[in-house]
């Protein structure tokens, strides 16, 4: 268990202003105002609403009114403080709680046929037999390959209770006859760290890419195989990682801290401190440790790097993170919708809000990077705008800086220009994975029979696959560098792109970090030191 502490420290509350009653008013929370113009507040919104029910000259979707009066007062607060109506509340459940219930496919709707990229491991479709290229026409009778039958509505064909049945027609290449399959639906885990690895034989890797509730124990499973190969040193990959539970990577940062280490602490609106610091439980107390940003790291992420930062544990390698300093809390409202309320802020070890500034309304804040990329902080360090009054010292005297995000101790130019585009961001955006879905599409029985080891050894994109992708990407507008160095790179996450197709994300991380810029430089840097 984390040690926290709490400290109360009292202050007079301030009259809230006309938006606080407004919400104090439509959530039910406490306020300094009387019980009765709560009330008196509450009814007149009740009112309003009920009267354009019953007497409004037209047909008025009320449901749409509220959400739209909730959206409006929201929109006044934080930028991170949002409506979740219920179907995106349950979709942000999912992610978060690290699995669901289903048969436990990838797969698009291809030409209005529902095409399986792959099984997820272990699942019930992989035990069945479901193989990638599969098409599924029809599930419980229901043809998927109708045009009204949105890829939602299949997903939720496919999902439903644990032990359930659903019986699938599927049509496999080389076969005459439809497959019938029926698959048991089971619960199907969702990774929120993509691959664990040695890069040689000092050097360990991990790749998170959100903060659900099993990250930790995913962390460790990878945490601990690396431990059994004598690992000295640990790359943590945290590029493009947007958040997501705070205990999750505090429970990380133990790791890697000493006991009695300060890991963060959290202010609320009554100036109450709650302290967390690291156990003894740690396992990596030794080893030297590497975190790798960008300025898509937010939120938990920089919890976690900030507490290495600050207490001089390790480095930071990369780019300036988002700048996200808010701890956000669901708030249920009772119909299967919530809100995501900003309930306190955090500060690093050493002090510091990360925060950035979102004085100038919610548009200019979410279209930071846009300001980044004009004033050419992406290419280089000195272009970081820093605030000399948000200097803090660490334990051994480095200068870090509050108000806007980690800046990195090694920074890493981002590789984009107008005419190379960054591949690392189309891999992790997904760009990449239709057109090498097309590409497997047409010799599907050969990748499915080509083995893992044969694969990572001496599989090689061909150059005709590459003039695809070169043609594939022209269809968007986006130029192609042809210059040898681009040409091996985009290999290299073609390759990667495939090997996630076909294997998994473990796999598919290990080829692109043969050609990754910050994994590249982090190494030189340890080889040196």
């Amino acid at each position: 268990m984390k040690r926290v502490k709490i400290i109360y420290i009292p202050v007079l509350l301030s009259i809230a202003c006309v938006v606080g009653v407004y919400i104090g008013a439509f959530f039910n929370f406490s306020s300094p105002l009387s019980s009765a113009r709560l009330y008196n507040q509450k009814q007149k919104l009740n009112t309003l609403i009920q009267l354009i029910d019953d007497r409004y000259v037209d047909q008025v979707n009320t449901d749409s009114i509220v959400d739209m009066t909730i959206s409006e007062i929201i929109k006044d607060l934080d930028p991170h403080t949002a409506y979740l109506p219920k179907a995106e509340l349950d979709a942000e459940n999912q992610s978060m709680n690290g699995s669901f219930v289903g048969i436990g496919i990838s797969f698009y709707k291809n030409r209005d046929t529902l095409t399986v990229i792959r099984t997820i491991a272990n699942g019930p479709s992989e035990e069945a037999g479901i193989l990638a290229g599969d098409k599924i026409l029809y599930a419980d009778g229901l043809e998927l390959s109708d045009p009204k039958i949105t890829s939602d509505s299949v997903v939720n064909v496919l999902k439903g209770q644990s032990n359930t049945a659903v019986n699938l027609k599927i049509k496999r290449k080389g076969e005459n006859e439809l497959l019938d399959f029926k698959i048991y639906r089971q619960p199907v885990s969702l990774k929120s760290v993509d691959a664990g690895f040695m890069v040689d034989e000092k050097t360990g890797y991990i790749k998170i890419n959100r903060f659900a509730k099993t990250t930790f124990s995913e962390f460790m499973s990878f945490a601990t195989d690396l431990k059994s190969q004598n690992v000295q040193r640990i790359i943590v990959d945290l590029r493009n990682n947007g958040g997501g539970y705070l205990k999750e990577a505090v429970d990380i940062a133990d790791q890697f801290l000493k006991a009695d280490t300060p890991i963060l602490y959290t202010k609320d609106r009554s100036e109450n401190l709650s302290e967390t610091f690291a156990t003894s439980d740690g396992i990596f107390h030794n080893e030297e440790v590497i975190v790798l940003i960008n300025e898509k790291s937010a939120s938990a992420s920089e919890i976690l790097a900030g507490a290495i930062q600050d207490n001089d544990r390790g480095t930071i390698v990369g780019r300036r993170s988002f700048g996200k300093g808010l701890v956000q809390r669901i708030m249920p409202l009772g119909d299967g919708s919530a809100v995501r309320m900003t309930v306190a802020r955090y500060y690093t070890p050493t002090g510091r809000s990360i925060q950035r500034s979102y004085s100038e309304g919610r548009d200019d804040y979410f279209n930071d990077y846009m300001s980044r990329y004009a004033n050419g902080e992406l290419q280089s360090a000195d272009s970081i705008d820093v605030i000399d009054s948000l200097a803090y010292k660490t334990p051994k005297g480095k200068t870090v800086y509050g108000g806007g995000g980690i800046i990195p101790d090694v920074f890493v130019p981002k590789n984009y220009d107008s005419n190379h585009i960054d591949l690392y961001d189309m891999y992790e955006a997904g760009i990449l994975e239709r057109f090498v879905f097309d590409e497997l599409e047409k010799n599907r029985e050969f990748y499915n029979d080509i083995t893992r080891d044969s694969f990572e050894s001496y599989f090689e994109v061909s150059e005709s696959t590459l003039l695809n992708f070169q043609n594939y990407l022209l269809s968007f507008n986006i130029q192609y560098d042809k210059s040898p160095e681009y040409k091996s790179l985009a290999k290299t996450y073609l390759k990667a792109t495939i090997a996630q197709q076909l294997f998994d994300s473990n796999l598919a991380y290990k080829i692109i970090i043969s050609q990754d810029e910050m994994v590249k430089k982090t190494l030189e840097k340890f080889a040196v030191n």
